[in-house]
């Protein structure tokens, strides 16, 4: 049997007390559920589940921290679903075939509203979860050939036509988390990997010393407390760095923080107790989404790259 790959959002906007969270009718089924849907030909999860919120609610939204994956049987086969929370950001919802009516509902008001379990499970699990008020998208530099074949200065060694493969990717998906800044460390290899997504956003690459590696292993307190700082700033930046500095601040940060990287929301069996660099990926091109409250470490996404 086939498996099925599907994606969706928790669409919230803000309450007068608590969020709201947006349930849709499909007339086809007579159902009440999330917005969701099967994905499309070269798409990543993150594409379709922000696609399919648009089409079903007619809203924009800003993706968060990732949900609990969704695994049952359908008629086609086994369907997988992956679900990541989203803050509506403009639209307006139209009525349509697919969806008819959209309500906002607290998690407690739509969960006897929801018609199938598996729902109210993502649903709950939003609603335990506090609602970060920043991100930052610690990138690994994307692939810059063989470093042993490279005879200048390291510091100037650029990306290979895989790594700017990369970077364009980079540039197509992170806008989904709606970056406001773009930092990286002061190696070529680094800032050329965030250079697309800059332009596409119309920002600049500040350069940010302290996340080379070399910098890093000299003074890791310093790389920490600038990512803190970055999300201390609010909303969501996206700093470059280097394969020996980013598992190491994964690392202190979950430690310190108290935050399990083998939850739903880190792909990785590496517990905030004794978490080591060598347990936490960064693949060349990957990157952890951090969720913070203030300076605080709420939670840390791993997407080891953005193929579809």
């Amino acid at each position: 049997m086939p498996i099925i790959r599907a994606a969706g959002g928790v669409l919230w906007t803000d309450g007068t007390d608590t969020p709201l969270v947006a349930v849709v009718h499909r007339p086809r089924y007579d159902d009440w559920s999330l917005p969701k849907g099967k994905r499309a030909s070269g798409e990543h999860l993150i594409q379709t589940a922000t696609r399919e919120v648009a089409e079903e609610t007619g809203f924009a939204a800003v993706v968060g921290q990732r949900l609990p994956s969704q695994q049952y049987e359908v008629l086609d086969g086994d369907k997988t679903v992956d679900w990541w929370a989203m803050r509506a950001a403009g639209g307006a919802f139209r009525p349509g075939n697919e969806v008819d009516q959209l309500r906002w509902l607290s998690a407690a008001g739509a969960t006897p509203l929801l018609t199938y379990d598996r729902d109210r499970l993502v649903l709950g699990a939003f609603g335990t979860a506090p609602i970060p008020s920043a991100f930052v998208l610690l990138v690994r530099h994307a692939k810059a050939g063989n470093r042993a074949a490279w005879s200048g200065d390291d510091r100037l060694r650029p990306l290979d036509s895989a790594g700017a493969k990369q970077a364009r990717r980079l540039a197509e998906i992170l806008p989904i988390w709606a970056p406001e800044r773009v930092a990286s460390a002061d190696r070529l290899r680094c800032t050329q990997t965030v250079a697309p997504l800059a332009a596409a956003l119309e920002l600049s690459v500040e350069l940010e010393p302290a996340a080379s590696e070399e910098a890093f292993q000299a003074d890791p307190d310093t790389a920490i407390a600038r990512i803190r700082g970055l999300a201390k700033l609010g909303g969501a930046s996206v700093l470059c760095s280097q394969g020996g500095a980013i598992p190491a601040a994964v690392s202190m940060l979950a430690a310190a923080d108290g935050v399990e990287l083998d939850s739903p929301r880190g792909l990785r069996s590496a517990s905030s107790a004794n978490s080591a660099p060598h347990d936490v990926p960064a693949k060349k091109g990957s990157v952890w989404a951090l969720a913070f409250a203030g300076e605080r470490l709420l939670a840390a996404d791993y997407y080891p790259d953005f193929r579809s």
